[in-house]
């Protein structure tokens, strides 16, 4: 029977290279491996019987699982050991950001905050954003690349293209809008407590507009600077995941 254990780091028996494995492919010890994950496995790494792989779920659990064989276009695997919350961090950072005119800034805000440990990620529209329209099957599928690049367990959420009017109102947690006029930064050294939920809100190229501000200051939200210089929209967001996550 396979072991279950908590995060105590990467195991000798895990390599660099992970596996993302849907939970309704995995049951009780035996893991499924199709689609392009099975392409990869087998075509690029050139896995065969009796390889010792590492497998995520998206969910929060990391395996070490043994190939037992090809059953057509499947491979077959049984789970050896399971860590929790591998390479996660202890603050969960959900992070809005308006999307972008340039869309492969905003699939660079995608990986880079996935890479970082962000566990959420809704694309927005505010008064100034130009593009009306969202790609989110492909910073989905960023997000499991990111994910695995990484070494995390958990599959940040790409949620589908919402409204800043009707997000900013029902969010939880600290919530922190960056505003390049704001009169207090968001310091360098601040951390959340572990288990802390935070969500993190970036305007469009534009800005945001005083009617926004208003209305996000009015929920009960925090409005901070990302210092003196002026960033673009993903390096606000980049930064902003650096420094609440980082040591986390």
């Amino acid at each position: 029977m396979p072991s279950d254990r908590p995060h105590e780091g990467m195991p000798a028996a895990m390599g660099h290279e992970f596996f993302y494995v849907p939970p309704s492919h995995i049951n009780g010890a035996e893991v499924q491996i199709e689609g392009e994950e099975f392409a990869h496995l087998t075509q690029v790494m050139r896995h065969g019987s009796g390889d010792l792989l590492t497998i995520v779920d998206g969910t929060g659990n990391a395996y070490t699982a043994t190939l037992n064989g090809i059953r057509g276009r499947t491979a077959i695997c049984t789970v050896v050991s399971r860590l929790a919350m591998l390479n996660e961090p202890a603050v969960h950072l959900t992070l809005g950001v308006s999307i972008l005119k340039n869309p492969s800034r905003f699939d660079l805000v995608v990986e880079k905050c996935t890479e970082l440990g962000v566990g959420r990620i809704v694309p927005l529209t505010a008064e100034r954003t130009v593009p009306r329209h969202a790609r989110i099957e492909r910073w989905q599928n960023i997000a499991v690349a990111a994910m695995k690049q990484s070494g995390r367990c958990v599959l940040p959420v790409v949620a589908p293209l919402t409204a800043f009017s009707q997000w900013v109102p029902a969010a939880r947690g600290e919530r922190v809008l960056l505003h390049e006029l704001a009169a207090t930064p968001l310091a360098p050294g601040y951390l959340p407590a572990p288990g802390t939920d935070v969500t993190v809100c970036v305007g469009p190229e534009g800005g945001f507009t005083e009617q926004e501000i208003a209305a996000a200051q009015a929920a009960g939200w925090g409005i901070f600077s990302m210092g003196a210089r002026r960033l673009r929209s993903e390096t606000a967001a980049i930064v902003a995941a650096v420094r609440l996550l980082i040591g986390s």
